[in-house]
């Protein structure tokens, strides 16, 4: 047998011929794990769930108006950590209620958000600013605005409050 420079033997030959029905293989079942992966990616209908965090906030500043506030832990979770404004309109209605033993609620309260965003099927956040109304004890309305930033998670199919971070810088 002559020996040619390009000669494949028949184990390179079986050699090659493994690699390429293994890389086939692994190339296949790449391909079906992406796709079982794609099937199990819930498809988001962002708009509904738009409209579903706007309707929560809605129904919120109508509880608030409504002075139902044994409400309105139906629209945070379990865990929900919250820092409200530091500013010294803030400091005196906080004091004020601590007085009164939190006889002083809010009167109303107007949420104006600038951007929601959906995260993911269980995450978003809504950043915004409010203005919030309360009256003291002696009949005088008290308005106090706020920039604020909350993230919201779904629980049971719910959005609600998660974290909130507010300043009393209105920007």
């Amino acid at each position: 047998m002559k020996n040619y420079p390009f000669q494949i033997t028949l184990v390179t030959f079986l050699l090659l011929l493994t690699t390429v029905f293994i890389l086939l293989v692994s190339c296949k079942d790449g391909t079906s794990a992406t796709a079982e992966m794609d099937q199990t990616v819930p498809k988001i209908d962002v708009q509904a769930e738009l409209d579903k965090i706007e309707e929560m906030r809605d129904s919120f500043q109508k509880t608030v108006r409504e002075k139902r506030y044994g409400d309105l832990g139906g629209f945070v979770t379990k865990d929900l950590i919250s820092i409200g404004p530091g500013s010294e309109d803030w400091i005196a209605y906080r004091e004020l209620r601590e007085q009164h033993g939190n006889k002083f609620r809010y009167d109303s309260i107007i949420m104006t958000p600038k951007e929601t965003v959906i995260l993911s099927d269980t995450m978003a956040y809504d950043f915004g600013v409010s203005r919030t109304f309360y009256t003291d004890e002696n009949g005088a309305v008290h308005e106090m605005g706020d920039t604020f930033l909350v993230l919201l998670k779904k629980v049971d199919g719910e959005w609600k409050l998660y974290r909130e971070l507010a300043s009393s810088q209105v920007e």
